[in-house]
């Protein structure tokens, strides 16, 4: 688009490309052992066919003599540094004026402050050579490695699954998050059930029955005893009988109240939106792949909708909070919205959002949250049921924030009955604040709370109970020393599970998180690790493990299982290179990548430590042979996959 003072154009993505190594000599288009690694001492690249129409286009531009100024707005962050720098190399663009433009937010404000305030280019070389290594380590460990094991392993691998063809894929990501799921599925196989006896008081209070659990404290008789399962329940059955036998020899049956703590609790709205979170409640509430959820959010962003969907922030910037009434005002026309939106202008409850959590601009690097544009709400009629049930999630998490907390009363019980004591806690919710907005959803219809994740089943901790606001406030009543009558005991038995596969969704949190799956939204928001991939290419990865038949995908639950290929690839990596299964090596990785582009370390120390990792690896592959360890594990694996199979 041209006018008589200014040029606009843009990539596609990424116009260029590393090439291969047959590029570089034709001796490497055939794979063999000996010549690697291959490391060349500088790097070629070539336009991606698919677009080089438009790549000319943008070079004809760059390259133009009347173009004095070239002002690079591609996305604020490594790869949008990387796509620019690319087709500048590319096109040999000349000595030019060149500003780097670095926006969070696409309100007209903030693009013509980051076009007035845009720095040169080469204050971001830093960030240059990250996003130019990011791709280097990637390109070498996928070549060298995947060339290496196929080689060597090949074969071996053919014979014993009795298949013609078979490549050893390995990258950086990729085969970590196989050793992810084959770690878990080990735990399943080598898990041992323990069964374990909880004692529950049958008490009543006022007229209501309840029930308190038994835990063993200093004073009780069972206090360090080697028969108990943890602090709350037995080992053996007749161990839970006797105790109860012992407490229900005497008459009657009466328990002393030894204390009674009242609190209140305050729930804050969640935070908004990244895409893992939303591919994880998708995952959650509608049984849909990361990749399908990522496919409809960038159908709602093209549509206006919604806002960018690859984005790591849970937060917005303090440019979009000043003008968030745009936003907010058009979701009216939401049904059922209404109300909200008129609570929230009325109270003006959106005037201090850049004081709360859910502005930083410092947890912003590319993208902020994704969010309702206040555009188009009139489509969301037209949307597909998935897509509508994913427009609605964004838009409910995001009103959501603009609502009162939702307080809670808690009144936390001890009873005592001969030298053992038994816990009760009640709650109540006395103000719902922003529990209303979920309430109306598809979430509640589908028996599920959207601000809180599911409960497992057979959980050991204790439950809290909850009843209404004049029952708690009959326990608040209740005085140290009060007499409360008992009506027996129940022994409630149950058994340690095993752990539990991953899922679509946590499997995406668990690679944001370095390989830990944390459940708590409030902790993984604390979380200040390393992740492993980034919210454009988890989903990717996880649907090439499932193509490449690495991993199986059950669409109905969306839990990953291995495959039998997988394991028997997973055996390979192990006794080869077991670094590459380590989500803290890939998460080293990037925090190293995170050094080079705030200049703590330079290119070429981390290009030499990527050489030294990959010499010593492919030289462990050439030195040593597992064939036989390898084929006698696959064969043992076989057994886990006949019903499979069958």
């Amino acid at each position: 688009m041209e006018d008589k003072d200014a040029i606009v154009t843009w990539c596609v993505g990424h116009l260029v490309t590393m090439s291969y190594p047959e590029v570089y000599d034709d001796s490497w288009k055939k794979w063999q052992l000996d010549p690697l690694p291959f490391l060349p001492e500088h790097f070629l690249y070539e336009v991606i066919p698919s677009v080089k129409k438009q790549y000319e286009i943008v070079k004809g531009i760059l390259t133009r003599e009347d173009v004095e100024c070239i002002y690079v707005c591609t996305d604020s962050g490594r790869e949008g540094e990387y796509i620019y720098r690319l087709v500048d190399q590319m096109a040999g663009c000349p000595q030019k004026d060149k500003r780097r433009v670095w926006i969070d937010s696409q309100t007209e404000d903030e693009i013509l402050r980051g076009i007035h305030e845009a720095k040169p280019l080469s204050e971001y070389d830093h960030l240059s050579s990250a996003a130019y290594l990011r791709a280097i380590e990637d390109y070498l460990m996928g070549i060298n490695f995947s060339r290496a094991l196929t080689l060597k392993y090949r074969y071996t691998l053919q014979q014993t699954l009795g298949r013609d063809k078979i490549t050893i894929s390995v990258g950086r990501v990729m085969t970590c998050v196989l050793g992810m799921v084959m770690r878990r599925e080990f735990e399943i196989r080598n898990f041992q059930k323990t069964p374990f006896y909880r004692v529950i008081a049958n008490l009543v209070i006022g007229d209501a029955p309840v029930t308190a659990e038994w835990k063993s404290t200093e004073e009780s008789a069972y206090y360090g005893s080697p028969n108990l399962y943890k602090e709350n329940g037995f080992l053996k059955k007749d161990d839970a009988e006797k105790m109860i036998a012992d407490l229900s020899a005497h008459q009657p049956l009466d328990f002393t109240l030894e204390s009674s703590d009242k609190k209140k609790e305050v729930k804050k709205p969640p935070l908004l939106y990244n895409l893992a979170e939303l591919q994880n409640d998708c995952s959650r509430l509608l049984k849909i792949s990361p990749d399908q959820t990522l496919q409809i959010a960038q159908e709602l962003y093209e549509k206006k909708m919604t806002t960018y969907p690859r984005t790591d922030a849970r937060v917005l910037s303090s440019a979009v909070a000043k003008e968030i009434t745009k936003n907010i005002t058009p979701l009216s026309a939401y049904p059922g919205m209404a109300p909200y939106i008129k609570y929230i202008l009325e109270k003006k409850t959106y005037q201090n959002l850049a004081k709360t959590k859910y502005v930083n601009d410092k947890q912003i690097t590319d993208h902020y949250a994704i969010i309702p544009t206040g555009a188009e709400v009139g489509k969301a009629a037209t949307l597909s049921p998935l897509a509508s049930s994913v427009y609605e999630m964004i838009l409910r998490r995001f009103v959501a924030i603009f609502c009162p907390d939702a307080l809670f009363l808690k009144v936390s019980l001890k009873v005592r009955r001969q030298q053992e004591s038994f816990f009760a806690t009640f709650k109540v919710m006395t103000e719902p604040g922003f529990t209303r907005v979920f309430a109306d959803s598809f979430f509640r219809k589908k028996g599920s709370r959207q601000d809180e994740p599911a409960k497992e089943k057979n959980e050991e901790k204790q439950e809290e109970i909850v009843c209404d606001e004049n029952f708690i406030n009959l326990l608040s009543s209740l005085k140290k020393g009060a007499i409360i009558k008992g009506e027996g005991f129940t022994v409630k038995e149950g058994e340690t599970s095993p752990p539990k596969r991953y899922n679509s969704g946590n499997m995406i949190l668990a690679m944001e998180n370095a390989g830990q799956l944390i459940e708590d939204e409030e902790l993984r928001a604390q979380i200040k690790s390393g992740g492993i991939g980034t919210s454009a290419t988890r989903a990717e990865i996880l649907k090439k493990l499932v193509d490449r038949d690495f991993l199986a995908l059950n669409k109905k639950t969306q839990i990953y299982t291995p495959t039998r290929l997988g394991e028997s690839i997973y055996y390979v990596v192990y006794y080869s290179m077991p670094l590459m299964l380590d989500p803290k090596m890939t998460a080293s990785w990037e925090m190293g990548l995170s050094q080079v582009s705030g200049g703590e370390l330079t290119e070429e120390q981390y290009m030499t430590t990527l050489t030294d990792f990959i010499k010593r690896r492919i030289d462990q592959v050439k030195n040593t042979d597992e064939k036989a360890r390898i084929t006698r594990l696959i064969k043992d694996s076989a057994a886990y996959y006949r019903k499979s199979a069958k």
